[in-house]
């Protein structure tokens, strides 16, 4: 009786996991939606810009991503360990410092990619749609 219980509470523990994950995904998927929704309204994106312009963004943000993901990862393992070093503390610190400079770069080595699609005004427009978007997402959380 005790082995199906715990057969079950395993089970249970393992489908709430999964379907909080799944939320947190579903979440990130609606959000990086409406933000390139917003891109092509506020671009004002013709259909053939919206076919070479969104793959290579959707690229640069999974790059900016990895980044912070990968840094973020670095910090949780030094949060994790009883006594950390003074070379653990220094690399994850050095990761999460870097990541502007690393995002950055990434930006630039897009922005050249993107100035063969989009006109100067886009390109402009592109930086102020996505400062308008986070801060839209602020607002929204800071409502709730």
């Amino acid at each position: 009786m005790k082995r199906i219980f715990t057969v079950i509470m395993l089970v249970l523990a393992i489908t709430a996991t999964a379907l909080a994950q799944n939320g947190r995904t579903k979440f990130a998927a609606d959000m990086y939606q409406a933000k390139h929704e917003m891109i092509i309204r506020e671009l004002s994106l013709t259909p053939s810009q919206q076919k070479q312009f969104m793959p290579l963004y959707e690229q640069m943000e999974r790059e900016i991503y990895e980044v912070n993901r990968n840094a973020r990862a670095l910090a949780a393992e030094v949060e994790k360990k009883k006594n950390p070093s003074d070379r653990d503390y220094e690399a994850a610190a050095s990761a999460l410092s870097n990541t502007r400079m690393r995002e950055g770069e990434i930006e630039s080595k897009y922005f050249d990619k993107f100035s063969k699609i989009l006109s100067k005004k886009q390109l402009f427009q592109l930086k102020q749609a996505e400062a308008k978007f986070t801060r839209q997402m602020l607002a929204k959380k800071k409502g709730k």
